[in-house]
């Protein structure tokens, strides 16, 4: 595992090197002695999410975003179960862009009837001309509740508020390299108050892989991997991966995915019992995102 860790560390360093390097170069209007403006890197993802995780895109500022993600059961469940859409697990969320660089959400899953909240900030934004800058920097705090009736597994043990708490936090790190080509990686920390028994770490960190490839003027293939790092045991679950097609239709994203996890904020992806993709234990779903214009931007 401590080799796997190393060579992902590297694979970062080599990324923001050679993008720091590119940003070096001199510009030529420079040499001119001409002035220049800034045009920052704008649908570097259609969406502030990828699929699961945050995205390195942020909601205009004064606008809303409702989304509803849509997860069916396991595409292993076979005829029977209708491979999976006789069951289904939502998520509900509204986003909403206070300033260019600063939004907040808040959701409900569920699976676990989570309540979840997030606060994102972009530190740094990609741009070209009078401000070189090679890539987007942002950061993302959150929180989630458990609202089971027992959300220990044991009734013996008292449920209080604190218990039912789990904090994440992630920086994402990205680039838009082309207007078809986007990638991003996101470090990640999630804590849970309390967790099924000793050997289960309470803190657990990982590393996320998220990316987009535009097809069409309006369709792109999307992804996103999450590595975690100490799991216990190791073979306990399979890491999130999750692959999906973006569609726009006006002022909808509509998005079409299949995904081996069943929770849809960082707690849940990250720490819950995802399944193995080889044995076609993945879910169909689909993400959509509506905006809606109540205030207008400066």
């Amino acid at each position: 595992m401590q080799k796997s860790v190393f060579q992902l560390i590297m694979c970062c360093a080599m990324l923001l090197s050679a993008a720091v390097a590119q940003a070096q170069e001199p510009s030529l209007l420079d040499a001119l002695g001409e002035d220049e403006t800034t045009d920052y890197a704008t649908n570097a993802f259609k969406s502030s999410r990828v699929i699961n995780s945050q995205s390195m895109e942020m909601i205009h500022e004064g606008t809303l975003d409702f989304r509803i993600l849509h997860r069916f059961g396991r595409v292993s469940n076979g005829y029977y179960q209708f491979f999976g859409l006789d069951q289904a697990n939502m998520r509900l969320a509204f986003d909403y862009g206070i300033t260019p660089n600063l939004m907040v959400g808040i959701g409900r899953s569920t699976s676990k009837k989570e309540l979840d909240a997030f606060v994102k900030y972009r530190i740094l934004w990609q741009s070209t001309g009078k401000r070189n800058m090679p890539i987007s920097l942002l950061w993302v705090s959150g929180a989630t509740m458990n609202g089971l009736k027992d959300p220990v597994g044991n009734p013996e043990v008292s449920a209080t508020f604190s218990r039912r708490m789990g904090y994440y936090h992630e920086l994402i790190v990205g680039r838009k390299f082309s207007e078809r080509f986007t990638f991003q990686l996101t470090p990640t920390l999630v804590h849970r108050n309390i967790v099924a028994n000793k050997l289960v770490a309470n803190d657990q960190f990982s590393l996320g892989i998220g990316g987009r490839f535009k097809v069409t003027q309006r369709m792109a293939i999307v992804w996103d991997y999450g590595y975690v790092f100490n799991r216990f045991p190791a073979n306990a679950s399979h890491n999130p991966l999750s692959i999906g097609v973006d569609i726009e239709t006006g002022g909808h994203v509509f998005q079409l995915h299949f995904s081996n996890a069943l929770g849809m904020n960082e707690r849940a992806y990250l720490t819950d019992d995802n399944g193995n993709w080889a044995k076609g234990e993945i879910q169909f779903g689909f993400n959509l995102s509506r905006i809606f214009q109540i205030k207008k931007s400066n």
